[in-house]
Order: structure tokens, then sequence, then C-alpha cells
């Protein structure tokens, strides 16, 4: 509490005066501390989407880079299985697991290792996704996909009027999930889109 003195002319001593903060400036500080922390909140989740949002695009890259070097040393891509690639390893088509440590997650054939442990998405409820794309019986292109949470990113797949759509690309391959909602990020082969539709 603040004091503050006077001077009393009538009794020529000084004398407290008590001054203090009434209920209503101590509920509109109140307010303001509110208002200033939920700004922080909001601001801090959504720097961590973008967080998550590079990392996916940079797994994505990763993953592309790689199974470019498989496909040149084999001349095609790795097969998939609902949206894993079958190379833990590739001699015996297995499933590659998702950011799991160790063999289940090593993309090789057994002589080279094309990306030790592949990255899984950042978020426990979503997942990438990839999809060869078949040109005769070869594998001769491919799709990798994520879904990004940032609404606003401009490298979102194209909707309807052909500007990026975060919430609702169109095109997508049917069958292919990224989880909590559609898929909406796509890093491909330089032959195919990534709306491209595999050949049966």
């Amino acid at each position: 509490m603040m004091r503050y003195y006077y001077y009393n002319n009538s009794k020529n001593k000084s004398k407290p005066l008590s001054v203090g903060f009434t209920l209503v400036e101590l509920l509109v500080v109140i307010t303001i501390l509110g208002v200033l922390a939920t700004i922080g909140l909001v601001s801090f989740a959504s720097a961590q989407a973008r967080g998550r949002d590079a990392q996916r695009k940079s797994d994505l890259k990763q993953i592309a880079s790689s199974l470019e070097l498989y496909y040149s040393d084999y001349g095609k891509y790795p097969n998939s299985d609902n949206g894993k690639i079958q190379g833990c390893p590739s001699t015996s088509n297995t499933d590659c697991e998702w950011g799991v440590a160790g063999s289940k997650s090593d993309f090789t054939d057994l002589r080279t290792t094309y990306f030790a442990s592949l990255p899984k998405d950042p978020s426990s409820d979503q997942n990438y996704y990839y999809l060869p794309v078949t040109v005769g019986s070869v594998n001769q292109g491919f799709q990798l996909y994520a879904r990004l949470e940032n609404s606003q990113d401009l490298n979102c797949l194209p909707g309807v009027e052909g500007t990026p759509s975060c919430s609702s690309p169109v095109g997508i391959p049917t069958g292919v999930t990224c989880g909590l909602g559609p898929c909406n990020f796509s890093v491909t082969s330089s032959n195919i889109t990534p709306t491209s539709t595999p050949a049966p």
C-alpha cells in the first residue's frame, strides 16, 4: 500500500493518507493481463504448428532423395503397402514402419542403406503416406504426402480454384490418408504431379 503525507495547517503535523486500487481498477488490470496471456498462448501455439510443418516438409524432401537414390540403383521405386514403403529391406518387400528405431524403419536393400530410421509425422495422430505411380508394371514415379497444420501455408496442394487450399485440396488419389483431415502437402518424383491418379 502506498502512503502519502499531507500538511495539516490547523494542527501543524503530518498525517498518513492511504491510497490503494479500487475493485474496478483491479478488474481492468486482470482483464488486460488475461488478454495479453491469451495472445501470447495463441502465438506460441501457432509457432509450434509452423515448426512441425517445417519438420514435415524437411522429412518428405529427405525421403524423396532416398527414393531417388534407390531408383538410380534399380530403375524403379519400391512398392508400397497402405502408405508404407516396402523397403525394410526392399529385397523382401517388408513394410517400413514410420518412426520406429532399428531395422523396421531402415530403408535398405541389405547392401546400401538409403535412409536410416524413416521419420514419423511429429503429431501422434497424423502420418506420412507413400504412393508409387506405376507405368505398365513398373513403379516409375512416387508421391509422398503429409498434412500441414498451418491453414495459410502457400505450399498446400491446390483447391477447386487452383490456389493453395490446406483445408480442401482436390485430386488426392483415393485411399490416401494422413490421419486427421485430408493430406494437403506433397513431394513427388519429377515426372509426377501431386494429384496424379496412379495407373491400376
